[in-house]
Formats: structure tokens, sequence, C-alpha cells
């Protein structure tokens, strides 16, 4: 094992010095090859991912793990607009951030430059893969990816056909390496590897994030769970508010931009909570509620303590009323995991207030949770979602795969 994690280390870094050679225009047609890959050899991906689903299906597995897992046409097509948009944008390597000039006669420029090389940890979300490989390649970095067991052949053949891509675009090195080896000791021999390893970023859940956190000698980016709220305001237009409530926990309820909270102003719960129970029950959402939101609604489940605390990545909801904003916001602050919060309201100021206080990563008006996604920002994907403040927050897209450097042009200056 060790032998084998040695190797992969040491080609990694390596190549990450021959990747940071790739020109913008190499990189690009090796971009676009892939989606277009990608879409050629769909059915070949979807029968290994149907492999992996069958295993699942027979380990009877959560659905939300299984939709997490599954792979379609859509979702493909969906992989591959990514890797295009991801094409398209500004390359950021080598970017000038800042320039100037110092009395001495010194030019100083802050330039854009790769992280080098970088290890994503993930679960059972095969299109990570794609989204990883785009991104990475795009900010001249190397991915060392480690999919969970579940999606292995998932993975393997999205990985097999960019790498086809890359080989036919005249690439001659591997600029990713996909682990395929499941042991938990190849991820254990990884996270020691800070002389090979520049960052680490854990996607998944949050008992994974937690132990590589844990265990790494590497930097870390990371989420440990999205316990996602929407506050419904005085002056919310309950039509809107109630598609935005709707969309964010049912659309995809098993992932972390998902609501998991409802807060309600107490002035508009007694109207607003029976209409939108009867949206929920079309849906089969299981609310659950505290005292006051239980005089509302009848029989629906008590919320304990631990309710407001848990990302449930199904269809349940906790609901609450509060009193005012501030009560809110309070709340937010208190037992959100710094993901993404909203407001809805018709109030400008309470929006403001709302988007200044709450302390999240991503804090929305008027919109749902599930927008709450690089793809969705315009990124073209995302490496991941970092409720972290250092060095990135939020959706990371390509510029957030880059670190810094100072170049620095003299003309024989010497320092007294």
């Amino acid at each position: 094992m060790n032998k084998y994690v040695e190797k992969l280390v040491k080609e990694a870094k390596a190549t990450s010095y021959l990747l940071n050679n790739l020109d913008t225009s190499t990189k690009t047609a090796a971009l676009l090859r892939m989606a277009d890959y990608l879409l050629e050899d769909s059915n070949f991906v979807l029968r290994e991912n149907k492999k992996d689903l069958d295993a699942a299906v027979k380990r009877n597995l959560a659905k939300s793990f299984l939709d997490r897992l599954a792979l379609n046409e859509k979702r493909i097509g969906e992989m591959a607009e990514s890797l295009r948009q991801i094409a398209d944008f500004p390359d950021p390597v080598g970017q000038v951030i800042k320039q100037w000039e110092r009395p001495n006669g010194l030019k100083i420029q802050k330039v854009r430059s790769p992280i080098g090389v970088v290890l994503i940890i993930y679960e059972s979300r095969p299109n990570v893969t794609s989204d990883c490989v785009g991104l990475l390649f795009k900010s001249n970095n190397v991915g060392i990816l480690r999919g969970g067991g579940d999606s292995l052949r998932s993975n393997a053949a999205i990985a097999k056909v960019l790498m086809r891509a890359v080989k036919d675009s005249g690439i001659k090195f591997m600029p990713f390496f996909l682990v395929e080896k499941t042991e938990h000791a190849v991820v254990d021999a990884l996270l020691k590897q800070n002389e090979y390893i520049d960052l680490v970023i854990p996607r998944g859940g949050e008992a994974l994030i937690r132990k590589v956190a844990a265990s790494s000698r590497i930097p870390v980016i990371k989420h440990y769970k999205g316990v996602c709220h929407l506050f419904i305001d005085l002056s919310a237009n309950f039509i809107k508010a109630l598609k935005i409530c709707v969309n964010s926990k049912v659309q995809r309820p098993g992932v972390c931009n998902a609501v998991e909270k409802i807060l309600v102003h107490k002035a508009v719960a007694p109207k607003f909570f029976p209409m939108l129970k009867k949206e929920f029950d079309k849906y089969g959402v299981e609310i659950r509620g505290d005292e006051e939101a239980r005089k509302i609604l009848k029989g629906i489940k008590k919320a304990k303590e631990s309710d407001w605390h848990a990302e449930y990545l199904d269809l349940i909801v906790t609901i609450k009323i509060v009193k005012n904003l501030d009560e809110a916001i309070g709340h937010i602050n208190h037992y959100g995991s710094h993901h993404t919060d909203g407001i809805v309201t018709e109030d400008k100021i309470n929006a403001a207030k709302f988007s200044k206080e709450v302390d999240s990563a991503c804090v929305f008006h008027n919109i749902s949770t599930r927008f709450s996604d690089g793809y969705q920002f315009g990124l073209g994907a995302e490496i991941g979602i970092s409720t972290d403040k250092l060095h990135a927050r939020g959706p990371m897209g390509v510029e957030d795969l880059t670190t810094y450097k100072y170049v620095v042009e003299g003309d024989g200056q010497i320092r007294e």
C-alpha cells in the first residue's frame, strides 16, 4: 500500500510542473474534447453506472444515496456543458491581480498561479469526477481523485473517457489520477503526504469531512454540513414563498443546499403554514415543528433540540415561528452551518439587514437555496463549497483553485 501511494504522489508532483507549461489554447481544446467524448460515450458510462446502482440496490442503500449515485442522459449532458463552460472561462493562471512600482524602480506584480497537487475525496456522486478534472485542469492543478467504492465503476468509466480526450489532444502525460483502490488505508496514507500534496478537498457527508480534517497533515478546505434555512418574512409574497420552499426542499433533498429549516414570522404563520403543509403533503415531506407551529399544524411531529442541528438530506423539514427578523437572524447564526441561508421578503431594508448580519457563505434573497452551486453561479462547475473563511468561501470555481506569487522586476537594484 505504501509503495502504491508513494508512486502515485511522486508522479502527481512531477506532473504538476509539466501541467504548468500547457498554454490556454491546448487546455481549451482538451476540455472541449472531453465534453464531446462524454456525450459520444454516454452509453458506456451509463452501463458502468448501472452496475454501481444495481450493487447499491442490493445493499438496500437509501433513496437519497441512489439519487446521488445515479447518472442519466440529462446529467451527463450537464457534465459536458460544465466542461464547455470551464473551457470558455478566462485562464486564471498568469492573471495579474495587482501591480505597482516602488520609488526605487522595482516593478511588482501579484500573479495567479496553480496550487499544485489537489487531493479530492468524495463519496457517491460520479459527476464530481468530471467537474473536478475540468476545474483542476483549467487552473493547471493535478488532481488525485478518490471517490467512494460504491461509485468506482462509474468514476473509472468517466476517467477513461476524459483521459482518452486528453491523449487525443496531444498531451503526453496524465493531468489527473484516479485512485482505484478502495481500502481506507489508502486515504489515511494520502493524507500524510504533505510533501507532495498541497491541498485536500473532501466532498461528502459530515462524518467523512470531519475524519479527513482530523487526520490530514495537509490544509483542508471543507464544509461539514448544509443546515440551510429559509426565513419567510412579514412582507413575503406567499405564492413566491411557497414555490421557493418547495423547490428548496423537494427538487433534490439529498444534497447539501436543500433547505432543512423554515422560519416564519409570527404574523403570517397562521395563514402560511397550512398552505405550506398542503404543498409539502403532495411530495410526502415530513414536517417537524416547535410548540407554536404545532398549535397551527395539529399532529405534526414535535421538533427536538437535535432537529435544529440536523442535516436530514431527506424529505424532512423543521419549521419554527419567530417574532421578528432579529430572532430569525439569531437562530440561523446559532444553529446554521454557515452554508446557505435565505430570506423571502418584499422589504428591501429587511433583505439588506439579513444579508449583512447572517454569517453564511451564501445569503439569498427571494430565491431557492438550490442555487447555491458553482454551475448555477456561472462558475462552470464547483470543486466544492467552503464554509471556511480562508482561503476560499462558498462555491469554488477556477479562480479559487489558484494561489498567487509575487513577480518582481528590477534593473540591478540592491538593498542598502
